[in-house]
């Protein structure tokens, strides 16, 4: 059962009119109205609502699930590696991280933290794809790749690889031509509201995760959201009437570790668009300054504004309610994500002048031996630079690293020393993982960030097998087209290329210091 506590809760009111709008509204969500967002995204929604049927309609899936996991557990695979991005990835994360389960999850195209995440063992090894489109340019580099080392090393593919993907898609045809494993999911159900499909649940069953017992907690939970006083309802509200557009999600305590980036996701690409939006941001320690002014939600924290004890699949059904709700009182479409699609067109775009041209000998404004500085910037010092960054952003700055998050860990301390220096939301965004969820809101949302972009040398790269361009080009064009895309809009946007990784972190949290 969902227990939401507080004092903040007390300033629901279910007479004022964003309330009473989605009290009205609510029985027309559980039938799957597609009107509720609007004539312009009816088309749209039409195609995306079948998540609310998820809690029943994924019991089908309960036998070939049994099925699949006897199966890999009667070839010994015990070593579980999850490619995939955005929705297809941070629900099976907080999955795993909740029961204690070991998933490795790559999430990137950094070819340092692909390396670590290839072991030295593959017999044992079963590699998960999900991609909803088929399509995902991350997803597909990451499946060549492993196709390539199984093959190299006498293993079998058709042994060592599930896909998940919608009926269809490139990735279904021509993984069913290979003779690999597909797990079709619902195609009327979009990414990032895909926690209880086939993308969430197939990683579960592997990981030997009870999936009945999601489905009825969040079937039971369902039941209660059409409710004027539900949980979801007042959530929506509170949101919606108790901040402007910044909020915080505590991790710390939790008994659902990883919670707040499936919640970021879900929120900052369904809301952001429009020049609206709310911005989640993720925060582990409850006495860190990186939330800046903002409503502060906790899972099982008593400090916070909001509190919210449930179990995984109950977070689950409720956010997906909550987001829809709190779309329609922002009035903006829950379940398109445009600005995601133009930064991959500029990132191709990018690849195929880089294979025809070479890449551009671009000019840093600032450079040592460590680190080279590129943006637009009247001053010509580093710690000016930063400091003007800093001042620019308004209602929130945000950093995002395009390195390996194990072993570049040293990075998170910037969120701290920066938030020292003013007092704004200070986000963090590994890329590209993050172009797949807070990188819709940067872009549609309301024009008051600032950005701080990341890049590092790599100690060796990786070729894409069947690509000219390696996995170490594919993140510079990655985040060069994200780059542009946000300087476009005016937005104040630094990029911050490390020569020495260990070095070069040290450097840069050595100039914000003096700021």
């Amino acid at each position: 059962m969902i227990e939401i506590s507080g004092d903040v809760l007390n300033k629901f009111d279910s007479n004022t009119s964003v309330a009473k709008d989605l009290i009205s509204i609510a029985g027309k969500l559980a039938s799957k109205d597609s009107t509720l967002w609007g004539e312009g995204a009816q088309a749209e929604a039409r195609n995306r609502l079948n998540w609310i049927d998820l809690p029943k309609t994924s019991r089908d899936l309960l036998p070939q699930l049994d099925a699949l996991s006897a199966w890999a557990r009667s070839k010994n695979l015990n070593n579980f590696i999850l490619c995939g991005m955005g929705g297809s990835s941070l629900a099976p994360e907080v999955i795993a991280k909740t029961f204690g389960r070991e998933l490795t999850v790559l999430d990137t195209t950094d070819p340092e933290q692909i390396r670590l995440a290839i072991p030295e063992n593959l017999d044992q090894t079963l590699i998960i794809v999900g991609s909803k489109s088929g399509s995902t340019i991350e997803t597909a580099s990451q499946k060549a790749l492993f196709e390539k080392l199984l093959i190299d090393t006498n293993l079998n593919p058709q042994e060592h690889f599930v896909i998940v993907t919608d009926p269809g898609s490139p990735l279904d045809i021509t993984s069913r031509s290979s003779g690999l494993r597909v797990i079709n999911a619902d195609p009327l159900v979009g990414g990032r509201f895909s926690a209880l499909s086939a993308f969430g649940l197939v990683p579960a069953a592997l990981l030997g995760v009870d999936i009945s017992v999601l489905l009825d907690d969040a079937d039971s939970a369902a039941d209660t959201f059409a409710r004027e006083d539900s949980s979801a309802m007042k959530l929506a509200t509170l949101i919606y009437e108790q901040t402007t557009q910044n909020f915080s999600l505590h991790d710390s305590g939790s008994n659902v570790p990883g919670i707040g980036d499936w919640i970021e996701q879900l929120v900052a690409e369904s809301t952001g668009k429009d020049q609206k939006g709310r911005l989640p941001i993720v925060v582990q320690d409850n006495e860190t300054k990186v939330s800046g002014p903002a409503l502060s939600i906790g899972f099982g924290n008593g400090e916070c504004d909001l509190n919210i004890n449930a179990s995984l699949g109950e977070h689950f059904i409720l956010w997906e309610w909550v987001t829809a709700l709190l779309c329609r009182a922002l009035d903006v479409d829950p379940f398109n994500q445009p600005n995601v699609t133009e930064a991959k067109e500029r990132t191709g775009k990018l690849l195929d002048e880089w294979s025809e041209n070479g890449k551009p000998n671009n000019q840093p404004i600032f450079e040592n031996k460590v680190l080279a500085v590129y943006g637009e910037s009247t001053s010509t010092e580093l710690v000016d630079i930063l400091r003007d960054l800093i001042g620019r952003s308004e209602k929130y700055l945000a950093i995002m690293a395009y390195l390996n998050r194990e072993a570049d860990v040293e990075i998170l301390k910037l969120r701290e020393a920066i938030a020292t220096k003013k007092d704004i939301g200070v986000t963090f965004g590994w890329g590209p993982r993050f172009l797949h969820s807070t990188g819709q809101f940067h872009k549609g949302g309301a024009s008051n960030g600032g950005f701080l972009q990341i890049t590092a040398e790599a100690s060796a790269d990786i070729k894409i097998p069947g690509k000219d361009f390696s996995f170490g080009e594919l993140l510079m064009a990655q985040a060069l087209g994200d780059g542009e895309a946000l300087s476009l809009r005016d937005l104040p946007v630094v990029r911050i290329h490390l020569k020495n990784r260990a070095l070069g972190i040290t450097s840069l949290l050595q100039e914000v210091a003096k700021i």
